[in-house]
């Protein structure tokens, strides 16, 4: 989507078409690997400092008769205590591979762990989800499909009271969901998207930022644009439903803003946007206007050296932005749509000066950020000239890669040169001459 504002221009100079090509070759062999690490990427959470360290003391393997007997007592113990702690037991064996795959191979493992996990007794029901959570992290991707008649219930208890067992349920099911197709044929017609467009409303921000993670894991599916983001059936997709209103309100910069739960939304905005199914219906709900204020909010945070894990956030709002403003529906839509605060310009640049220092990578999301704000645009071509901040720019291009060159070269060759050179004052002028020298000598 990046490129869309690009191939709208005219040809530079001898040699720039080739760049494009590998640009674009690039572009698309680093969105495949990006995408492919996400839909590896699985979440873990354990109860224990020890048992998250992978402490050799509180994890062994287990053999077949050791699953067996930890799975017997479980089930029929004498008391609770000695059921419950059967099944820790059987939890930390199953951080191993080899426990994962005896427990699958096992004739009725899973339906007596799901017998556990509906039991009336919270704490079994607990420990059998976090045995579920165990093995939904296996990288065995036989494992995920074992797990296959856990996930109603896992669903089903979404709609629960304990927000502990919501948020374990979450991460289960978001672990399983991006590993197998099976699972999430199985889900979207039970109501998964409802239940998650329920569960964005918990006053839990660790529920919220599981949900985040969740639903990210979902909108990465192969299928995620014809039967996840948009669907045949109204109402049963993510953009049918009020996910995105309560998505874009999670995002909104003020005291109340999470910076976990908002990174985990904005990385579901940017997955909604380059499905391209319906980006009108996010421009119409505002989020545009969001995202400029977001921005705006975490150059704020630079300049008050509050940056601490800022570059999480600051990534996928870049890319959501960019993606946006490279839609022609764009300049269709109603003129108070449309960005126009400068102050996003200068935004960027503090930015810039942030990822120079400590996220080079950075750089070229930046940079197609202000090539797309700045094509036909000479409100925000005049803010660069008039805020002095076309030597910073200039300063930027050694640094960068080719596709900062190329979106440099775009601005200065069409809309920038065109839009300025209809002013009249002689300082623009100037600068406008100096503008043509730099892109004539690149």
């Amino acid at each position: 989507m990046w490129s869309h504002r690009q191939s709208r221009l005219r040809p530079l100079a001898c040699g720039v078409e080739e760049l494009r090509q590998r640009r674009r070759e690039r572009e698309a062999a680093l969105r495949k690997a990006r995408r492919e690490q996400h839909l590896v990427s699985k979440r873990l959470l354990r109860e224990d400092a020890q048992e998250e360290a992978g402490s050799s003391n509180s994890a062994v393997v287990l053999g077949e008769a050791e699953v067996k007997q930890f799975l017997s007592l479980a089930q029929r113990g004498t008391d609770e205590n000695e059921r419950e702690k059967a099944l820790v037991s059987l939890r930390r064996g199953l951080q191993h591979p080899e426990t994962q795959q005896t427990f699958i191979r096992l004739e009725g493992s899973m339906r007596t762990l799901v017998g556990l996990l509906t039991s009336n007794r919270a704490l079994l029901q607990l420990e059998a989800a976090r045995c579920l959570h165990e093995l939904s992290h296996s990288e065995i991707s036989a494992v995920a499909e074992a797990c296959l008649p856990a996930t109603s219930y896992l669903l089903t208890y979404l709609s629960g009271h304990s927000s502990e067992f919501i948020e374990l349920c979450l991460y289960t099911l978001g672990n399983l969901i991006v590993e197998s197709e099976a699972v999430r044929r199985q889900l979207l017609p039970q109501g998964i998207i409802l239940a998650f467009a329920t569960c964005i409303q918990s006053p839990h921000m660790a529920v919220l930022e599981a949900l985040g993670y969740a639903l990210s894991q979902l909108l990465q599916a192969k299928e995620a644009p014809e039967k996840i983001i948009g669907s045949a059936s109204a109402g049963s997709s993510v953009l049918d439903s009020t996910l995105p209103q309560h998505m874009l309100q999670l995002m909104q910069p003020g005291p109340k803003l999470n910076p976990g739960v908002a990174v985990e939304f904005a990385w579901c905005l940017h997955y909604i946007i380059c499905s391209q199914v319906n980006n009108a219906l996010l421009i119409t709900h505002g989020a545009l206007s969001t995202l400029e204020l977001l921005l705006l909010d975490l150059a704020g945070a630079v300049q008050r050296m509050e940056d601490e894990g800022l570059e999480l956030l600051i990534c996928p709002v870049l890319r959501c932005l960019s993606n946006l403003l490279a839609e022609e529906l764009l300049e269709a839509v109603e003129y108070q749509m449309q960005p126009k605060d400068e102050r996003v310009v200068v935004a960027l640049f503090i930015l810039f000066q942030f990822f120079l220092q400590k996220q080079p990578s950075l750089l070229p999301e930046g940079l197609w950020l202000l090539n797309n704000l700045t094509a036909n645009s000479p409100t925000f071509c005049t803010s660069l000239l008039s805020l002095d901040l076309i030597e910073p720019l200039l300063k930027l291009l050694p640094l960068s890669n080719v596709v900062s060159v190329l979106a440099a070269q775009a601005f200065l060759q069409q809309s920038g040169l065109q839009a300025l050179e209809k002013h009249q004052e002689t300082q623009l002028q100037d600068r406008v001459h100096a503008l043509r020298q730099t892109a004539l000598h690149r």
